[in-house]
């Protein structure tokens, strides 16, 4: 195990419902509402985005796991929250949860969704925004009932999933979910929702060991792949090929690119730093 660089209490970093520490390169983000079942109120989803803002900023982090405290990882927006508040959908949706699913993308490093339990709704699409998913044999993904109540599904969660299952399934799994829509573990890599899944005992060593090896990579190439993967989405063919020359230039002039191909050169392992 190697030295906790940092924590939420000794960087002077003040949060009340998420957790955030860094170890090895590696930046946790921790949903802490355990008896909310880690359900999303005002300031959890404000306190999330500020958490991903610094660890994109930081030149310490180089991969980022998000990841729930107790049984959820979340599961959605807390209810009571939003009936004590005056707000309309639209405000709700444009202030709190649209900067958070845009900061996870704009972030040039991998992120992790660590699924440790139930991700439903809001949980579900922020879930999504990730990069990669690595789920618990003991998690599921709840698809709510949208049409059941009048409302529509949210939270870019109509922009990953086609993407992720085909339109067709997208539409079933969101027009026609009821109470029993909940995908396991194996279903969900199988449909190509999560990466792997995970035994409860040693989920968590998995997913730090997975991010461990993203934070030993070339940081800076990460960052410009996942930048041509979100563009390639509404990119034509001549446009990717043009934006690849360009990154790629970008990539030559980084030292981890020095370091690589003298490690290539020499018959050793490279040494990235990212940068």
């Amino acid at each position: 195990m190697g030295a906790l660089l940092y924590s939420t209490e000794n960087r002077g970093v003040s949060y009340t419902t998420i957790l955030y520490n860094i170890e090895d390169g590696v930046a946790t983000i921790t949903f802490n509402r355990p008896d909310k079942y880690n359900a999303f109120n005002d300031e959890q989803i404000l306190e999330t985005t500020r958490a991903f803002k610094d660890a994109g900023r930081d030149s310490a982090v180089r991969a980022i796991v998000l990841t729930g405290a107790g049984k959820a990882f979340c599961a959605g927006q807390d209810l009571g929250d939003v009936q004590e508040r005056n707000v309309t959908f639209l405000e709700h949706l444009r202030d709190n949860y649209n900067p958070l699913i845009l900061q996870m993308r704009k972030i040039e490093k991998p992120i992790i969704g660590a699924l440790n339990g139930a991700a439903a709704g809001a949980g579900l699409s922020v879930a999504l925004a990730c990069d990669l998913r690595i789920i618990s044999m003991k998690a599921t993904l709840v698809f709510a009932s949208f049409s059941r109540v009048g409302l529509i599904p949210d939270n870019g969660i109509t922009y990953y999933l086609p993407r992720l299952v085909g339109p067709a399934k997208a539409f079933e799994l969101l027009i026609l979910a009821d109470a029993q829509n909940r995908i396991g573990a194996e279903q969900a890599v199988a449909m190509g929702l999560c990466t792997k899944a995970v035994e409860p005992d040693v989920f968590m060593d998995e997913v730090q060991a997975t991010a461990r090896q993203l934070a030993a990579l070339p940081t800076k190439a990460l960052g410009l792949t996942k930048r041509m993967l979100n563009a390639s989405w509404d990119s034509t063919l001549e446009e990717m090929l043009d934006m690849e020359a360009q990154l790629q230039e970008a990539a030559s002039r980084t030292e981890d690119y020095q370091e690589g191909l003298q490690a290539f050169l020499e018959k050793r392992p490279p040494q990235f730093k990212g940068r």
